[in-house]
């Protein structure tokens, strides 16, 4: 167990002129307000804040932060508020312990909306002082280290919004300890299965790999004092497990097809010149493999991250990756911006400090200044995490403009993520791209190094088109705002057409009908709208039927006396039934809640199934579009909210039979096509259909086609391909 002398002990160790009566003095207070309290280990409480002073203080960060690791949860957790904390601590711990505090709870409020609002102020405080993040990132480090009390439900939502979230913010920052260690603890709570059967691997691997990394490790060390290239250390390391999982399962191979399943690392001394010395060292002892070398010290990382990064064919085939970096630059690779902390003191530092100091605090802000875009983008909660997760993904991929000015954006980024990067009316404008001087589609993913030239013209507008081609929140934010604007507008003039339309029917004026504003009030309110406009942009989407307008209008006698064809409109109902039968999906297969009379029909992107959690969203012309609410074009859909509409399965006499189509990706071998089927056929389930090729990296592609009645049905058939031997990857495909 951690003890106050422990981290008194390391923040002299590390900063020897700090304030150590301040750590003193939270500590009691802490230990007093905390006392009988315990976690869901049976331990006291006051472990959990002595170890996140621990882990701040080992990151060197000042007193204040130490101090406010052992207060953090003094507010959120015991009757002790800020005015307190104020009395006895002062303003400035007061301000991080706020930023660290969880909003108290809203009644009318999701617990996924409320994380969400936790998240949205922790941004909000980090920006004002890094330090807030920092602590709290030594929080979620050792709750995630001490997971193991918890129900399994809680460790996997903790764990899912830790990789969501804090370990990419521990990334952005240049955390890459903590971050590594973040992600391989989230991954052993989400997948246990996969992270016990992966570690079995790499464990029976284990002393052949190490083996390996010490004659590598060795002869650079030769070679380099063969050369006089000047270093400090030489390490090796097997790679982490959650990052091996994911590459593993992004490019669907296996762990020998891993580079850089082992790395060593070359620290030299605190010149530049030593990595491109070293690195003609180790090109010059093994063969290195093409386009799979990176120089992050011409270029560096967002998040001040430099280093080398070559791959090579060691001896007997075997293939590793080399990293070569200053001892400066290791340290910021492994704390990032926490290796440079330092609390601005008028009795220490001198103006050269300041200026440091200074020069810190605008590349926080840099890095973190797009996360308060998406803040203020998004006043929706829920859009907001969305929107953080994406501004959040690792960016590597560094683009030019012609001019020469470094655009960085994530992998897979297009020339319109380019755009919108420049200038948001950049964006709002292209017409066109060139890379390397080359016309090329708005689609195109950029690549390391790519010259872009946008091409623009003054009448271009987005096109709805381009939310298909682009990755980052900020291009997509602009994209949404000015379709949901566009649309919102033709939705306006469609309804306001198909209102007067309706009253010319009954014999209206629509004039005397929507110049009434006293009256199109009315009704907009009786649907829980705030204005006529409303009102109408509603009709316009196709989820308010003017007739119903009109029947809040005149009055249930009036409209009765004044209704046109009645009988009309039950041959209609009793029509729209008829094809809803015809296509398969039977009457009562899905209940729309709220809106009656609308043709329902199954998206063909996503083909959802009995079971499945779904979404209606109202299309004219289509009716209802049911998706399954994991469907990549939902997030789209999203940007048109007043168009959705809640629906469920309803419940049937009898199963119902659908087509849903897999693709098995398998090793190449005789065999794998009969092992499929059998396994199938085994849990008494129907194939329409099956088909195999093989890819160009010479693995086996199987399509088939299967009848199943729900998801539960369809998760037994996936489960049972699995375990077919040779069966690498399952996944669900289109409807055809």
């Amino acid at each position: 167990m951690i003890r106050i002398d422990d981290v008194i002990e390391k923040v002299e160790q590390n900063r020897p002129n700090s304030n150590i009566d301040l750590i003193r003095r939270a500590y009691l207070f802490s230990a007093l307000h905390h006392k009988g309290q315990t976690r869901a280990s049976g331990e006291p409480y006051l472990v959990h804040p002595l170890a996140v002073a621990k882990i701040l203080a080992d990151l060197r960060l000042d007193e204040t932060s130490v101090a406010t690791g052992l207060l953090h949860d003094v507010v959120e957790d015991t009757l002790v508020d800020l005015d307190t904390i104020r009395s006895y601590f002062g303003d400035e711990i007061t301000s991080l312990v706020d930023g660290l505090t969880k909003i108290a709870q809203i009644s009318n409020l999701s617990k996924e909306k409320q994380q969400a609002e936790n998240v949205r102020k922790m941004v909000l405080a980090m920006v004002t002082d890094v330090r807030v993040v920092l602590i709290k990132l030594a929080d979620r480090l050792h709750n995630m280290r001490t997971m193991q009390f918890l129900k399994p439900e809680k460790r996997a939502r903790i764990a899912q919004e830790t990789l969501d979230i804090y370990a990419p913010i521990a990334h952005r920052l240049g955390m890459g300890k903590i971050r590594g260690e973040l992600e391989d603890l989230s991954f052993q709570n989400l997948y246990p299965a996969e992270y016990e059967r992966l570690s079995k691997e790499v464990e029976s691997r284990r002393s052949e790999l190490e083996a390996a990394l010490t004659r590598i490790t060795a002869t650079i060390e030769t070679r380099l004092k063969e050369n006089d290239v000047p270093y400090i250390e030489v390490q090796g390391r097997v790679k982490r497990l959650y990052s091996l999982w994911k590459k593993l399962k992004k490019q669907k191979i296996v762990i020998e097809q891993v580079y850089d399943l082992i790395a060593a690392r070359i620290i030299t001394e605190n010149e530049r010149k030593y990595c491109y010395l070293a690195l003609s060292v180790i090109h010059d002892t093994w063969t290195p493999v093409p386009e799979r070398f990176k120089d992050w010290i011409a270029i560096p990382r967002d998040n001040l991250y430099q280093s080398l990064h070559t791959s090579v064919i060691g001896d007997g085939g075997q293939p590793f990756e080399v990293q070569i970096r200053t001892q400066d630059m290791h340290q910021i690779a492994e704390e990032g911006v926490a290796a440079h902390w330092k609390y601005k003191e008028k009795r220490l530092g001198s103006a050269e400090d300041d200026e440091n100091l200074e020069e810190l605090r605008r590349t926080v802000e840099k890095l973190l200044l797009p996360l308060v875009e998406t803040n203020n983008e998004n006043p929706d909660s829920e859009d907001f995490i969305e929107s953080l997760k994406l501004d959040l993904f690792p960016k590597d991929v560094y683009a030019f403009t012609p001019m020469g000015k470094v655009i960085q954006l994530p992998r897979g980024a297009t020339p319109l993520d380019f755009a919108y990067a420049i200038h948001s009316e950049v964006g709002d404008t292209c017409t066109g791209a060139k890379i390397n001087s080359r016309i090329v589609p708005l689609k195109t993913e950029l690549q390391n190094g790519d010259v872009v030239e946008i091409m623009t013209t003054s009448s271009s507008r987005p096109s709805r088109d381009w939310l298909n081609y682009v990755v980052t929140s900020k291009a997509r934010n602009r994209i949404r705002h000015f379709i949901t604007e566009q649309q919102r507008s033709e939705s306006i003039d469609l309804g306001r057409k198909l209102l007067e339309k309706e009253a010319d029917r009954f014999r209206l004026s629509p004039k005397k009908l929507i110049g009434n504003d006293d009256e199109m009030k009315r009704i907009a309110n009786e649907y829980g709208l705030g204005r006529p406009e409303d009102l109408l942009a509603s009709i316009g989407y196709g989820k308010t039927l003017p007739r119903n307008v009109l029947a809040k209008y005149l009055g249930p006698e009036k409209f009765a006396e004044l209704d046109p064809d009645k009988r009309k409109e039950t041959r209609l109902e009793t029509g729209m039934r008829a094809v809803k039968k015809f296509i398969g999906l039977g009457e009562d297969a899905i209940v729309v809640k709220g809106v009656d009379n609308l043709l329902t029909t199954r998206a063909r992107c996503c083909n959802p199934i009995r079971g499945e959690e779904i979404i209606g969203y109202i299309s004219l012309g289509k009716g209802i579009v049911v998706h399954n609410k994991r469907c990549k074009n939902v997030k789209q859909l999203m940007v048109n909210r007043e168009r959705i509409v809640e629906v469920e399965w309803a419940k049937i006499e009898k199963e119902e039979i659908q087509s849903v189509r897999l693709l098995v990706t398998t090793e190449n071998r005789t065999g794998m096509l009969a092992g499929i089927t059998n396994a199938i056929a085994e849990i008494k389930t129907g194939i329409r259909d099956a088909s195999a090729s093989v890819s160009r990296d010479d693995q086996g592609l199987i399509e088939v086609t299967v009848e199943v009645f729900d998801k539960r049905h369809l998760d037994r058939v996936i489960s049972s391909v699995e375990g077919v031997p040779g069966v690498l990857a399952v996944e669900r495909m289109n409807a055809t």
